[in-house]
């Protein structure tokens, strides 16, 4: 026998993508398998023990089905493609989900479930409940709340509320974020299994939690009713209203479930009771509705029944592990807490720290300008002293000006004074000069008054000396013989005497006239500078005197 025949043949396999509500997983499953097994691998993969209320759910010709456990898979409508995809979802739910979900995987698992639900408004829920289980949820996914760490805008990427909500009130982003943060605050110190449990509570009381509806019909025409499935029961609906049930069988209540083809017959306990028929659109509706009737039927009878050795010994693990998780996180909030005390501690040190070095760099500031302010006044002194040296100087030095200038004072005062009494003097002479000058300008005027009259006497002398001898020239030429010339020769020599000496009084008198007028010139003269020097006098004491007055 060759080495390869001695090889194990190997299975023929075909591969499966197993889509749950936060992951997608991929398996390869052998031909042979049946529902059961596949279901059981991605159970063991997910580390899922509570396997009763799930199930693989596909999509074959718009209608969503359920994959059987007890037929092969290939055997079955599964969409030909390759992977092929399944749903791995919950098919049946709880009654109390405090009390039937022991496992937190399990607990997970729904949460996400119901809360894609309540987001694509497949359940029903009022706006104001809406905004609790949306701080529940940020609960479970941020832990605490923490005002420095989630700041606004926080949640902007986050899905927190069905978008008929969002529609129907008039609100921004912001402020929805305030109202979910005002709840999420509230729920401090909630573990993430806690919160979730908490929001799965509020969502069973919900009337379209749990609920799978379906169309039918009283008969074969009219598609008038909706028929739903949940773990309570069978309920009948209106087509418009899906809170309020028209009919309800609960499980308790019903004898025998059965269909054939496209009706369905729901047998109650009472057997006076009306049998309910309806039917449906297709065989492939009513063989859905049987067979989650019959799985929320066993649940039903399971939950009522004394629980078996597997479920008893879940219940105590799970009993066990909550308490251990309540230790834990009893444990934890102490931890935080004390950890949250030390950080305050720390802080407040930090912060009394801060406060000392503050107080030490304050002091350190107020000596160093209590020393420049020292040393500030210091210089000050020296300057104050200094100035006072020099204001002492200058007191001294002005005491001196003064007693100089009431020296000087004094002494213009006197030569004020005595230039007051020379100008008085002046003006004397300045009268009597003016006086002496009409005096003598009277006296000229008197002598050239005389000389004028000399002169006149003069010419009128002449003039009769001239017509005395201008007649006799004629006869001293005609009368030669007489000569009678001693005479007139004497005569003449008298006039010619007579002449010479007025000629002489004119001259002394003209030559006395201008003595006395070159006197006079150069007394007027010397008067002249005499003023001007007194003058230059006056305006040199003036100045002084005003100098004297500044420095006073």
């Amino acid at each position: 026998m060759s080495i390869r025949g001695l090889k194990k043949k190997q299975p023929k396999t075909f591969k499966v993508k197993i889509i749950t509500v936060d992951a997608e997983m991929e398996f390869s499953c052998e031909m042979k398998w049946k529902g059961k097994d596949l279901f059981d691998l991605v159970c063991r993969a997910l580390g899922l023990r509570e396997t009763w209320f799930f199930g693989l759910q596909y999509t074959v010709k718009g209608m969503c089905t359920w994959l059987k456990m007890d037929k092969k898979v290939l055997d079955q409508e599964i969409p030909k493609e390759d992977p092929i995809s399944f749903h791995f979802l919950a098919k049946f739910y709880p009654e109390k989900v405090e009390e039937e979900l022991l496992q937190e995987i399990t607990q997970h698992l729904f949460f996400l479930q119901v809360k894609k639900q309540i987001l694509d408004e497949e359940i029903y829920c009022s706006p104001e409940a809406t905004v609790l289980l949306a701080s529940y949820a940020v609960q479970a996914k941020y832990g605490d709340y923490d005002p420095n760490f989630h700041e606004p805008g926080f949640l902007a990427h986050d899905e927190l509320l069905p978008k008929r909500v969002l529609r129907q009130y008039q609100l921004t982003a912001e402020m929805w974020e305030e109202k979910i943060t005002a709840w999420y605050a509230e729920h401090r110190g909630i573990a993430r299994d806690e919160a979730e449990m908490n929001y799965l509570k509020i969502a069973q009381d919900l009337e379209m939690y749990g609920v799978n509806y379906f169309p039918i019909a009283q008969n074969k025409n009219h598609t008038d009713l909706l028929l739903g499935v949940d773990a309570k029961g069978i309920h009948i609906y209106s087509i418009n209203n899906r809170f309020s049930p028209n009919k309800s069988f609960e499980w308790s209540a019903i004898r025998n479930i059965s269909y054939s083809e496209k009706e369905l017959t729901i047998k109650p306990l009472d057997k006076k009771a009306e049998v309910f028929k309806f039917f449906s659109s297709q065989l492939k509706v009513n063989k859905l509705i049987f067979q989650l009737c019959i799985g929320n039927h066993d649940l039903f009878m399971r939950r009522r029944k004394v629980d078996s050795i597997e479920i008893q010994q879940m219940k105590a693990q799970a009993k066990e592990e909550k308490a251990r998780k309540k230790m834990e996180n009893q444990r934890l909030a102490r931890e935080k807490q004390l950890r949250e005390e030390a950080e305050r501690a720390k802080e407040e040190l930090e912060r009394r720290l801060f406060q000392l070095e503050d107080e030490a760099r304050q002091a350190n500031e107020a000596l160093l300008r209590s020393q420049e302010a020292a040393e500030l006044l210091a210089e000050k002194a020296q300057i104050a002293e200094e100035e006072a040296k020099l204001l002492a100087q200058n007191a001294a030095e002005a005491e001196q000006e003064r007693q100089r200038l009431e020296i000087t004072a004094l002494k213009t005062k006197e030569e004020k004074r005595l230039m007051e009494q020379k100008m008085r003097e002046a003006e004397l002479i300045a009268v009597k000069l003016v006086k002496e000058s009409d005096r003598r300008a009277k006296e000229a005027e008197h002598l050239k008054q005389d000389l004028h009259e000399a002169r006149e006497a003069e010419r009128k002398a002449k003039q009769k000396l001239l017509d005395i001898t201008r007649p006799n020239y004629p006869h001293v030429a005609k009368y030669p013989q007489y000569s009678p010339t001693d005479t007139r020769e004497a005569n003449f020599d008298k006039g010619s005497i007579k002449l010479d000496l007025k000629d002489i009084d004119l001259k002394r008198l003209s030559f006395e006239i201008e003595r006395e007028r070159l006197d006079y010139l150069e007394k007027s003269r010397k008067f002249e500078d005499r003023l001007k020097e007194l003058k230059s006098e006056i305006h040199a004491l003036k100045l002084e005197e005003k100098q004297s007055g500044l420095y006073s």
